[in-house]
């Protein structure tokens, strides 16, 4: 039977994957590393798939952003050099 603890990688031989894979599945799901070996080699690794990032779309920073009125005005300081 396979140990329903999660831990943080486990590894499981071909023929009991293949007896138990919903829970493997669910464990790999739930954040856990499966291992799966052939002749106590791995051979397959179960993870879960990270979800899409989030596309930008245009105009979603609106309003973030905001540029003074003054912005293109000569700065004070630099009088002597203009």
């Amino acid at each position: 039977m396979i140990n329903k603890e999660v831990t943080a990688m486990q590894q499981i031989n071909l023929a009991e994957a293949l007896k138990d894979m919903p829970s493997l599945i669910e464990a790999a799901i739930q954040g856990e590393e499966i291992v799966i070996t052939k002749d106590e080699r791995p051979v397959v690794k179960l993870i879960p798939v990270s979800p899409d990032k989030k596309r930008l779309q245009f105009g979603s920073a609106k309003d973030l952003i905001t540029i003074s009125d003054d912005f293109d005005e000569p700065i004070a300081d630099f009088k002597d050099y203009m």
